[in-house]
């Protein structure tokens, strides 16, 4: 398999064909901060490692 090389040009025009035209960038006086509304979601306790266990088991 050859080595293919590509110009810019070239690779603009593959990433166009396959992705289509870019979105529209948001302009910084039209972005707006966002809040968090919903309660931040628990981690489940796994207790503790494997390498925690053997730590405590080591007693260090």
């Amino acid at each position: 398999m050859p080595d293919e090389r590509f110009t810019d040009a070239e690779m603009g025009f593959l990433r166009h064909a396959r992705f289509g035209e870019l979105p529209v960038p948001v302009r910084p006086e039209d972005r707006v901060e966002l809040e968090e509304t919903d309660p931040p979601r628990a981690w489940p306790d796994l207790g503790p490692s494997r390498e925690q266990q053997d730590v405590q088991r080591a007693g260090a």
